[in-house]
């Protein structure tokens, strides 16, 4: 039987509020059905910069269609004066390094509301429970890091996550109160549900706008696409474009998934082909990607001819299996509408 979330924003003050320089938010009211069986969704979304929409959602792996980047510049100019909204990515503001800290939560969100998002709308996003199983099927040592921290004596595991409960709950209730709609998902990752909501949102005609400090969402970065990022050294938020990714990485977004499964994510406990080939760096990496768009068609090409040195052409032909389980671990997961 479906699992129904009902989140409804306007709540009772809640008196360890303290969040200063906040406008309250039109009120906003969400409704999201789950079959984490059959891995559908359904919702209904009203919202105060949108219509209501209805449908049902089937799960891809990296199925987004960036646009061309010949962008002229009545292109540019069309896409700034879009509206925006914001998609607030919580978990990583929750913490400091791998401790919880609703105090980091509190600063950096307090900052948010006063000096980026000052009338926009925003949907705050939260990782769903167990929502990492699925990769950890992939890949055991995706973001091994986190259960590390869980690894304690069975009574302090369970005053640690009673603590991890209470924080976010907290953390929910202050953003209800500032009428910011609040969306988590059992089994599914924030950055797999903001994957899928920067696509209804696109489709709208808007611009989006994703707060987070994780460099997952650099493969959705576009024309009307952006991301702003919490500096710690600098204490303030900064927007980072696609012209800033660019002018960084000398590529294309549209290689930036398929780069960081050849040189792997340490960050996440992806290993790069580097640890198997220690010759195939970043450097032959960008220059066979620029050649050949993407991860698949580098593969689908050393699988039929010379693409590189020897080193490469074996790496690629002998560990194309190991990659493209990288691409399923490191690719944002989408759900595609289709009519009812």
């Amino acid at each position: 039987m479906p699992a129904s979330i009902s989140l409804m924003l306007c709540l009772p003050a809640n008196p360890l509020l303290s969040i200063s320089n906040t406008k309250l938010r039109s009120k906003t009211t969400k409704f999201i059905t789950l079959k984490t069986n059959t891995w559908k969704i359904r919702a209904v979304i009203e919202s105060s910069f949108s219509s209501s929409v209805f449908g049902s959602f089937h799960q891809t792996v990296g199925g987004q269609v960036l646009p061309e980047r010949g962008c002229s510049e009545k292109d540019i100019v069309k896409s700034k004066n879009k509206k925006r909204v914001f998609f607030l990515d919580v978990n990583p503001l929750r913490y400091v390094g791998s401790k919880p800290s609703f105090q980091s939560f509190r600063h950096w969100v307090s900052l948010f509301f006063s000096q980026v998002s000052l009338t926009d709308p925003v949907i705050a996003v939260f990782d769903g429970e167990k929502c990492n199983e699925r990769r950890r099927q992939l890949l055991p040592s995706y973001k091994a890091h986190r259960r590390k921290f869980f690894r304690q004596p069975t009574t302090s595991r369970k005053f640690v996550r009673s603590q991890v409960g209470r924080s976010q709950q907290l953390i929910m209730d202050v953003l209800r109160k500032c009428n910011v709609p609040v969306i988590k998902i059992e089994g599914n990752e924030a950055d797999d549900v903001v994957a899928t909501l920067v696509e209804q949102v696109l489709q709208r005609g808007y611009r989006v706008v994703i707060a987070s400090p994780d460099k997952d969402f650099k493969q959705l970065i576009s024309e009307n696409v952006q991301i702003v990022l919490p500096l710690v050294e600098l204490d303030r938020w900064s927007f980072y474009t696609l012209k800033h990714y660019v002018a960084q990485y000398n590529c294309d977004p549209h290689s930036d998934l398929s780069l960081r499964c050849i040189m792997g994510d340490e960050v996440d406990g992806v290993p790069g082909i580097q640890h198997l080939v220690p010759g195939f760096g970043r450097k032959t990496a960008l220059k066979l990607l620029k050649k050949h768009g993407s991860l698949e068609n580098l593969l689908n090409a050393a699988a039929v001819r010379t693409v590189g040195r020897q080193y490469a052409q074996e790496a690629l032909t002998k560990h194309a299996d190991y990659l493209r389980r990288n691409y399923e671990v490191l690719a944002l997961r989408r759900y595609l509408v289709s009519s009812r």
